[in-house]
């Protein structure tokens, strides 16, 4: 039986993408990846998220990494929801990862409160489900190896991304809309940066210095 773990990185910054990364392997190499020293990647270090990641790519079989900018998300929010393009993107992860033979157990971490609701969701978008196990779960960065080492590449993805936005800008911060230094650059740089794709504009703290853009969305509504 093979493995398949998914996991998000940046669904809540104001600035920068939204990273969704999976992981494939062989059962066997399930405890290789607790050697490794994979999980939560919130728990680790950058240096350690970075050493991790390297071994994680050298032991899977396959893996994919997908990035939504802050325009697709914004489209997404006004259109739709964050879930569905987390479902629609994590659906392509498994499209394109799944050989179509063999059993494969798939491991979701579920952006929803409600998992069989988004769970059926992801199903309207997979091609070929017949040898899919597909498992939604909170949490399930922390209770299943093949996830958390999906969570380190889709961390050690966004943390390219945004170390891009500041050599070209300047320190944005975390990019988290708590962070005073992320809310500084935005209140400095926001207006005159706006066409430069790193807003998400549908995020309440954009709305909030920014009223005249109308379509207002808050994070809670997610």
């Amino acid at each position: 039986m093979l493995l398949l773990g998914i996991d998000d990185a940046g669904r809540g910054p104001l600035i920068g993408p939204m990273i969704l990364a999976g992981v494939l392997i062989e059962k066997k190499e399930e405890n290789k990846l607790k050697a490794l020293g994979a999980k939560d990647s919130k728990l680790l270090l950058h240096t350690q998220r970075m050493k991790v990641a390297k071994e994680i790519e050298k032991t899977a079989i396959s893996h994919k990494v997908l990035l939504s900018t802050p325009e697709d998300i914004d489209d997404a929010v006004t259109t739709v929801n964050l879930n569905t393009l987390e479902a629609i993107k994590s659906a392509e992860i498994i499209n394109s990862l799944n050989n179509k033979k063999q059993k494969i157990k798939v491991v979701v971490d579920c952006p929803s409160v409600n998992t069989l609701a988004w769970k059926n969701k992801l199903l309207t978008f997979i091609k070929n489900p017949e040898n899919l196990d597909i498992y939604c779960e909170h949490k399930a960065d922390f209770n299943h190896p093949v996830v958390s080492a999906a969570s380190i590449l889709a961390k050690v993805r966004r943390e390219e991304e945004v170390e891009k936005i500041k050599k070209q800008y300047g320190n944005i911060g975390s990019g988290y809309p708590s962070d005073p230094v992320t809310k500084e650059f935005l209140k400095e740089y926001g207006k005159k940066l706006q066409d430069s794709g790193i807003f998400r504009k549908s995020w309440a703290t954009w709305k909030a210095l920014f009223p005249e853009d109308k379509k207002q969305k808050t994070l809670s509504e997610f």
